[in-house]
């Protein structure tokens, strides 16, 4: 049985983690604001969004947002705008949250009907030397338990995502340690 990776891309292959392309891809099912922090649609949706509940203002404090409620009422008002440091933790501060109201119609809709077939695409060889190039194929995986990925995705847990995620990948079989680093991976959810 393979283990984990310890030395990627030694030989030039490109790719990456598998718990984080499928991090990526349950960002995009959670879905959100698409407009950027730094337009002022953008940032005054995020503002709306974390304001309107304790749980968006305690999400906001452990983003490190420590600001008067004066300033707070300015920037949603549009009459004072965050620095840079200020506006990338809104966006942190509203990924988390938006993470967490999410997580569990995600949980429901991923662990329906038995699971979601998850595609998996094997990483970049295109800069690796043919003697140490690896014969990859595209796989699929019906992951029938999404409960940990979920829980650590939930939480911004890295690396308990990715030992979820491995966890899941070993049902590949013996040579599921080809797959620890992707191209991207895709959900039928």
């Amino acid at each position: 049985m393979p283990d984990r990776t310890h030395d990627f891309g030694h030989y030039g292959a490109q790719g990456d983690r598998g718990s984080e392309a499928a991090a990526r891809v349950l960002d995009t099912l959670a879905g959100g604001i698409t407009s950027p922090v730094t337009t002022p649609r953008g940032l005054s949706a995020r503002l709306r969004y974390l304001t309107r509940s304790t749980t968006g203002h305690n999400a906001m404090n452990q983003a490190g947002i420590s600001v008067t409620p004066r300033t707070l009422k300015a920037w949603l008002t549009g009459k004072q705008r965050p620095n840079k440091a200020n506006l990338a933790k809104i966006d942190t501060a509203y990924r988390t949250l938006r993470r967490h109201n999410v997580a569990r119609y995600l949980l429901k809709r991923l662990n329906a009907n038995g699971g979601t077939r998850v595609e998996i695409h094997p990483l970049d060889q295109s800069h690796v030397p043919t003697p140490h190039q690896r014969v990859l194929e595209y796989r699929r995986l019906n992951i029938r338990n999404w409960d940990a990925i979920i829980e650590a995705w939930a939480t911004t847990n890295a690396p308990a995502l990715d030992d979820a995620w491995i966890d899941q990948m070993v049902n590949l079989g013996s040579q599921w340690g080809k797959y620890e680093y992707v191209t991207s991976v895709g959900f039928a959810a």
